[in-house]
């Protein structure tokens, strides 16, 4: 039995198994066009982009200049924790769709819970100590249900046709779900799940944990070893074996070698396909990207809805 190659949202609406991730740091944002371009002619269908990410524009210009019907393709954006004011939701949309040249959008995110002070065009404010820190909205934070609501709205209007979340955890997810007219869906709980960096990413140095740990395909020697008895390489191992558990994947990549490499994937036998699977029980598990030490709280805390506290250390 082949690998599916698309999953249902609860909307009805098909996504890709694999989509292309485009989030690079800085230095990367300049290789994004290509990369898009070259995803698209390769014949990736799902572009995963967002505000926050900084190259909306280079994406919208490499599905435009590709000729592919717009209705091939999935495109995914983010709303940026500098918009999570209700009042602010559909204008940070309407920024995002003009960035990509595009009237909609196929899934609208909430990128992450926490909301951030806004600045001119609302931009990140930071702390003037310069240590980088983003000034925490705790009030917007915690009302994160009210972006929601307005979240829901866009569907009504055509501009998002599919809308949900991005780094929540169950706690958050849950009361999202006491509020929600419109079911997320992306994220968990009979939501799909969709696996942003599953092959671990290189999240820029602010919110990145355990640097010093080896990416899954690394590490551990398990498998590598899936991967030469099914003449594999790890990265297609990890996404196989994501894809065979019914997960939509969204790996990243400019090189081009990497992205078709990323569309070829095979189920993986079953006995080969229990030995992945059981490493996340043996290894445990391992979160790479991780924002808690950038905004000092941990908004995948399952006991208590951060923030719960109105100060960082470095606030004055």
């Amino acid at each position: 039995m082949a690998l599916p190659t698309e999953f249902t949202l609860n909307t009805g609406a098909k996504v890709p198994a694999v989509g292309l991730g485009t989030f690079q740091s800085t230095d990367g944002n300049s290789k994004v066009k290509d990369a898009v371009a070259r995803a698209l002619k390769l014949g990736y269908r799902h572009i995963d982009g967002a505000n926050a990410y900084g190259n909306e524009k280079d994406i919208g210009e490499a599905i435009k200049e590709s000729g592919i019907p717009r209705e091939e393709i999935f495109v995914t954006s983010k709303l940026a924790q500098t918009w999570h004011e209700p009042a602010d939701v559909e204008k940070a949309l309407d920024v995002s769709l003009k960035d990509l040249q595009l009237d909609y959008v196929d899934l609208y995110l909430m990128h992450f819970p926490q909301a951030y002070k806004a600045g001119p065009n609302n931009s990140t404010i930071r702390h003037h100590s310069g240590n980088g820190k983003p000034v925490i909205d705790y009030d917007l934070s915690r009302r994160y249900p009210e972006t929601w609501q307005a979240m829901e709205k866009l569907v009504s209007t055509g501009k998002a046709r599919a809308i949900g979340l991005s780094n929540f955890n169950i706690l958050k997810t849950k009361r999202i779900l006491e509020v929600a007219k419109i079911i997320p869906a992306v994220n968990q709980h009979g939501i799909l799940i969709m696996a942003h960096q599953p092959l671990g990413g290189r999240p820029v140095p602010a919110v990145r944990a355990h640097p010093d740990e080896p990416s899954p395909t690394e590490n551990p020697k398990q498998i590598v070893d899936v991967a030469n008895a099914c003449n594999l390489t790890p990265a297609q191992v990890c996404l196989s074996w994501a894809v065979q558990r019914r997960i939509p994947v969204v790996p990243k990549s400019v090189q081009q070698a990497h992205m078709e490499q990323n569309l070829r994937l095979e189920r993986l036998p079953d006995d080969l396909f229990k030995v992945v699977d059981n490493l996340s029980s043996e290894r445990g598990p391992i979160r790479f990207l991780d924002p808690s030490r950038h905004i000092c709280f941990d908004i995948f805390d399952e006991e208590n809805d951060q923030p719960v506290d109105n100060k960082a250390p470095w606030d004055e």
